[in-house]
């Protein structure tokens, strides 16, 4: 049996600590042998019962720990810049949760540091990717059997927000996985975002604009809405429909339990994106490691961090002025395509 993959997780929160599950036990063929938070106690509690793993403050100390060959970064987005441009310093493969960085600038100069290095190793964590249905209805499209798409209607609710979400965060957090999404579904760049703020919910924390509606347009003609709405009070529910020339196809409506009984129908809802997209983070997962033997990346790329950054901050921008806001990009460097 080959060597098992050494993976230094940086974060030990909700999201560290389910990837640390995943490694070794729900995905085989790698191993924490380094975990990284400034809460240690924290850190020491996501790998207790795994031997042989150090534990660290410092995010670069666990990347330089002995037996690290690849870095999972899950710690707050402020510390992700340091985290990944450490990792491609050391020219190993790392996988960071979403987003690539806090704002396009800094996902920016990861992607410059990437394209100076001439290969990819950087892969970002838009796990709905690696979704069962959305990998049907990508491949659907791809075919050109429904013809040429010309609307994406897309819905995001979550039960509640955490205590620390503000407005835009309903776009630069939540709706971010819709901006990867459509690009990815469409292969077309988003060119302009408005963002239309109905009548907060009254199970809205005081002050936060939820739900609100997203409009994209694409360089392809293609409008995108997205309907986020983060204290919905009933479940994760993550739907997409696709209407082209030829007919549409959709996904999520039937990614729930249904019950009947006593003469009712009950449908039973996910309550996080941990439950929904349980699969897809095991896939995304195994797919990373499998490129990251091979001193590689695979996946959404840093350029795709980057794109995504820079469609939520004019999405942000919409939200403040209540106008159309056109999203400005660099240059997209050859390394990418």
């Amino acid at each position: 049996m080959s060597e098992l993959l050494g993976v230094a997780v940086l974060g030990a929160g909700h999201m560290g600590a389910d990837h640390v599950r995943r490694i070794g036990s729900a995905v085989g063929g790698a191993r924490v042998v380094a975990i990284a938070d400034p809460d240690t106690a924290r850190a020491e509690a996501a790998v207790a019962g795994r031997a042989g793993v150090s534990v660290h403050r410092s995010a670069v100390a666990a990347v330089d720990a002995p037996g690290v060959g690849a870095v999972l970064v899950a710690s707050p987005e402020a510390a992700h810049e340091e985290a990944v441009l450490a990792a491609v310093a050391r020219g190993l493969p790392v996988l960071c949760e979403k987003p690539l960085a806090p704002d396009s600038a800094a996902a920016l100069r990861v992607v410059g540091a990437e394209a100076r290095l001439g290969r990819r190793l950087v892969q970002v964590g838009f796990m709905r990717r690696y979704d069962t249905e959305y990998a049907a209805l990508k491949a659907l499209l791809d075919s050109g059997r429904l013809g040429r798409p010309l609307l994406l209607h897309c819905r995001h609710r979550n039960v509640s927000s955490p205590p620390h979400f503000t407005s835009s965060m309903l776009i630069s957090s939540s709706v971010s996985h819709e901006i990867d999404a459509a690009r990815w579904l469409l292969e077309q760049e988003i060119t302009a975002v408005t963002v239309m703020r109905p009548t907060p919910s009254a199970h809205a924390p005081r002050g936060l604009l939820d739900p609100q509606l997203v409009l994209f347009e694409t360089s392809g003609g293609v409008v995108v809405d997205v309907e986020v709405f983060v204290n919905s009070g009933v479940g994760y529910e993550v739907r997409c429909e696709a209407v082209c020339e030829r007919g549409g196809a959709g996904l999520g409506a039937a990614h729930s339990l249904l019950v009947r009984s006593a003469g009712r129908a009950e449908e039973e809802l996910p309550q996080d994106y941990l439950v929904r997209f349980a699969d897809a983070y095991d896939r995304e997962v195994r797919a990373w490691m499998a490129a990251a033997r091979e001193g590689r990346a695979t996946g959404p790329s840093a350029w795709d961090g980057y794109a995504t950054t820079a469609v939520a901050e004019a999405g942000v921008a919409a939200l403040r002025t209540g106008t159309r806001v056109t999203v400005e990009m660099a240059e997209r460097p050859a390394l990418y395509g």
